[in-house]
């Protein structure tokens, strides 16, 4: 089993910033992936970004160059650095973490791009 708590979600307006971060706990003795998704109303959950214990990172199109992932495989830590926001990124955000063949989620955090 592994649990999942994420923090740093919260309201900020158009162009700023934010960091999210998850942090891994329970039986496991390595985690293979890392990574965050999101679900804004309406939609189905996406990928925003992953990243592998050996450093392959994989990003969606709708955040290149905007946001940053980033792990710590001793900790067992993700982050999400995430800047030149916009109001589409208004989305609860999801840490998920694949353990071989079993994946697990976070209960999400809500991140607002308003005015």
């Amino acid at each position: 089993q592994v649990q999942l708590v994420e923090s740093g979600g919260g309201l900020v307006q158009p162009g700023g910033s934010l960091t999210l971060s998850c942090a891994a706990s329970g039986s496991f003795s390595e985690i293979d992936v890392m990574g965050w998704y999101r679900q804004a109303p309406g939609n189905q959950r996406e990928l925003v970004a992953t990243m592998t214990r050996g450093g392959s990172i994989r990003y969606a199109d709708s955040v290149l160059g905007r946001f940053t992932i980033s792990r710590d495989n001793t900790k067992h830590t993700v982050n999400l650095q995430m800047n030149s926001l916009k109001p589409e990124d208004t989305a609860i955000f999801y840490c998920k973490a694949a353990v071989g063949l079993r994946g697990y989620w976070g209960q999400g955090t809500q991140v607002t791009v308003s005015s």
